[in-house]
């Protein structure tokens, strides 16, 4: 039986597990019911298995029958602050929260990947890590698992790590995308607080007012942006949050916003970090106001190692068939803590599309959106592609099999 196949019986169990996820998500680092439900799906499979001590993580290790290196599979496990509108019946019980991302396809995918590679335990050379991580939003979760020892987790050397992530557009359902390089790129977060002094609207002369500045500096990143940067290494600053004041007639003492930080190298990445705080407390400085202004580096860029990426794309072609699987020719514009796992070991991420049959992939509501909807039907293929990529990578070189093409 081919691992697609066996993956496709495990079909309802991951789709149920999925399911379950969905209906309770959960916030950050600390995700117990999570962690529960993902034990209970690994119980009676032959795992090394070790908790996180300061996050809810799960690092599960399997040894192979054989000698021979080891390999990382990531899935991602916690949800967004956002209030699910997809109507589903099986939709987010919890209020304000949704896996808006499709992380509980990834925890379930990753669940069956263990399932088969367990199967498979006793031909498999050398030792899987199983990497079920929180706090991928924003949390810095995989270098907090870094730092509890993930990556030492197998007590010998990485020789690869893989992730793959879901995609709601732009993909046709099952289609597999990547490209090597730059897959992702940087993320960081400019928080900026004017301080000026308040007084009434009708008399700003006796104020420092701190609004038309911020308004301002919302202007001049834009405008420093497109004069400071190649438009063929782009750089992307969204202002996501302003506020100021109380009342229309109000001169407020404070005016403050988030923007998010994107960039597609690490010059660049370096260069805004010293850039982004200069311009803007130099506006400030200009109109003899003040600014509180704080750089938060968040992820940097994730870079997927050219070899890794060649053999997970050919891994794919070989399990789905070259027809469904993409070279993407530039990387995607959002960013992932994997980046982490990947500056220390060579690998590669991965996108599944993951839109329902008959969506418009152009226009389907995407990642993140309240009404995101990603279909359980890839999740075997998400399985058997991660045990795949395990099973093929620890093989001895000249021994690598092919495996039935859309079997």
């Amino acid at each position: 039986m081919s691992v697609l196949e066996r993956a496709r019986e495990l079909q309802p169990d991951l789709v149920r597990l999925r399911r379950s996820l969905h209906r309770e998500p959960e916030l950050g680092l600390q995700l117990p019911r999570t962690q529960e439900k993902v034990l209970a799906a690994l119980d009676g499979l032959p795992l090394d298995i070790t908790l996180g001590r300061d996050l809810t993580s799960v690092t599960a290790v399997l040894r192979g029958g054989r000698p021979g290196g080891a390999v990382l599979l990531r899935g991602d496990m916690d949800a967004l602050p956002v209030a699910e509108r997809t109507g589903l019946d099986y939709a987010s019980e919890a209020a304000g929260r949704m896996h808006a991302c499709g992380h509980d396809l990834h925890t379930a995918g990753l669940v069956g990947a263990a399932t088969l590679l367990a199967d498979r335990r006793e031909s498999l050379h050398g030792d899987v890590v199983l990497m079920f991580q929180p706090g991928e939003e924003g949390h810095n979760g995989a270098g907090a698992m870094i730092d509890e020892g993930v990556l030492e987790a197998a007590g010998k050397p990485l020789d690869a790590a893989f992730a793959l992530h879901v995609a709601a557009n732009r993909l046709p359902g099952g289609w597999i995308a990547s490209r090597p390089g730059t897959v992702m790129t940087a993320a960081d977060v400019l928080r900026v607080t004017v301080r000026g002094e308040g007084g009434h609207g009708s008399a700003p002369h006796y104020a420092k007012d701190p609004v038309p500045v911020v308004c301002e500096m919302v202007t001049a990143l834009q405008n420093w942006v497109t004069r400071t940067f190649d438009i063929f290494d782009p750089v992307v600053v969204t202002v996501g949050r302003l506020h100021a004041g109380t009342q229309h007639n109000v001169i407020p003492e404070t005016a403050e916003f988030e923007a998010t930080v994107r960039s597609y190298s690490e010059a660049n990445h370096e260069r805004l970090a010293e850039g982004l705080p200069r311009l803007v407390r130099g506006i400030a400085e200009a109109h003899g106001l003040e600014a509180d202004v704080k750089y938060e580096l968040l992820y940097p860029v994730t870079v997927n190692e050219p070899a890794e990426t060649a053999f997970a794309l050919d891994t794919a072609r070989e399990l789905i068939g070259a027809g469904e699987v993409w070279e993407a020719p530039q990387p995607a514009s959002g960013s992932e803590d994997f980046s982490l796992v990947l500056r220390q070991v060579p690998g590669a991420m991965l996108l599944v599309g993951a839109a329902p049959e008959g969506t418009d992939v152009a226009r389907a509501p995407q990642n993140h959106s309240p009404k995101a909807v990603f279909d359980d039907a890839v999740l075997s293929r998400q399985a058997a592609l991660l045990a795949q990529l395990a099973e093929q990578r620890l093989a001895p070189t000249g021994t690598r099999t092919t495996t039935e093409a859309g079997a």
